[in-house]
């Protein structure tokens, strides 16, 4: 029997009609007698906490990070589960895996529909989840729906309702589930593992602000005056922004505040092409870190470990750097 803890958090797989909408209300006994649990899997139920994923925050975030690490201090358990609202999985996911060294595999899934929906897809993807965390290793954090298994890695919800809401606009899936079977296709990237951080670490602020036409960086000041201790700046194309952006970047870098720079453009890295008006060239010669193919909610996660690991700016950035863009020798370790 493979042993599997399941962490609940919320979410539309934990969702009921409350009279005016659907609302995460569902313990996790009620979650998982949903759907069948693949044969040879036995499983645990941890209710951390039960929350509409928009509603998340780092608090949030760091408890299910803690309790993950807790879970899997136990050397019985075979594997993780995660059930999670489908707005901010790819945050969670990607935060996860960051901090994530064990062989053992932590699977996040949840739904477009709510628990009690007659055509839910809450069932399909909770043993599916169950079946990959039952049957992977040394795959880090990954994201089970509707059939693919994706890496945390550069995965975003693509869809606000279609049941397939989950992929990696710049890769292929790490994998597929189907007829009581994982296909693993690719190994995931993933960056050196970062340690976990202190129970009492300062939660910082970090604030996205995006660029447009017509936008200048007021709002980016007010984040940095506001006490934000990272700004992710979300630039249009490879990493483009304006003069006035550049200036402000070299501003709030000389704060001590870690700028990451990522793009609107579903996919596709973030590259240093343009020069003299405010292209990534020029953010990046300001301090700006250039994210790959990380987009704003997991460059944000990136900007936020990066800040826990480390009271040095020097250090911080350094690590921003190897999260943002992970080396051959931490793909291969």
């Amino acid at each position: 029997m493979r042993r599997i803890v399941v962490v609940t958090t919320g979410g539309t797989i934990a969702s009921r009609w409350q009279g005016n909408g659907y609302a995460a209300d569902a313990a996790g006994r009620d979650v998982l007698a949903a759907a069948a649990v693949p044969e040879g899997v036995e499983t645990e139920i941890v209710d951390l906490f039960t929350v509409n994923s928009p509603r998340l925050t780092t608090a949030h975030q760091l408890a299910l990070l803690r309790a993950v690490h807790e879970v899997l201090e136990d050397p019985a358990v075979d594997g993780v589960v995660v059930t999670h609202g489908t707005d901010t999985l790819e945050e969670s996911a990607f935060l996860l895996d960051l901090h994530h060294r064990d062989r053992r595999p932590v699977v996040l899934t949840g739904a477009q529909r709510p628990l009690e929906a007659v055509d839910g897809d809450a069932s399909g993807n909770l043993y599916d989840a169950l079946l990959t965390a039952a049957n992977v290793q040394d795959l880090g954090a990954l994201a089970v729906f509707a059939g693919r298994v994706h890496a945390a890695r550069g995965t975003v919800k693509t869809q606000t309702l279609a049941a397939d809401a989950f992929a990696d606009p710049s890769n292929t899936p790490v994998g597929k589930v189907g007829f009581g079977r994982v296909h693993i296709l690719r190994r995931p990237e993933r960056s050196e593992p970062l340690a976990l951080p202190p129970v009492d670490t300062v939660m910082p602020r970090v604030d996205m602000v995006m660029h447009h036409s017509d936008a200048d960086p007021l709002l980016l000041e007010a984040a940095v005056d506001a006490g934000a201790r990272g700004v992710v700046l979300v630039a249009a194309g490879a990493g483009n922004a304006t003069p006035d952006f550049t200036a402000a970047v070299g501003r709030a870098v000389s704060r001590g505040v870690l700028v990451a720079l990522t793009t609107r453009v579903p996919a596709g890295p973030v590259t240093p092409i343009y020069a003299g008006g405010g292209g990534a060239v020029d953010l990046v010669a300001a301090g700006a870190v250039p994210t790959g193919t990380l987009r704003a909610g997991q460059a944000r996660i990136a900007v936020l470990s990066a800040l826990m690991s480390s009271p040095d700016p020097v250090e911080r950035t350094a690590a921003l750097h190897r999260i943002a863009v992970p080396s051959r020798a931490a793909v291969a370790a």
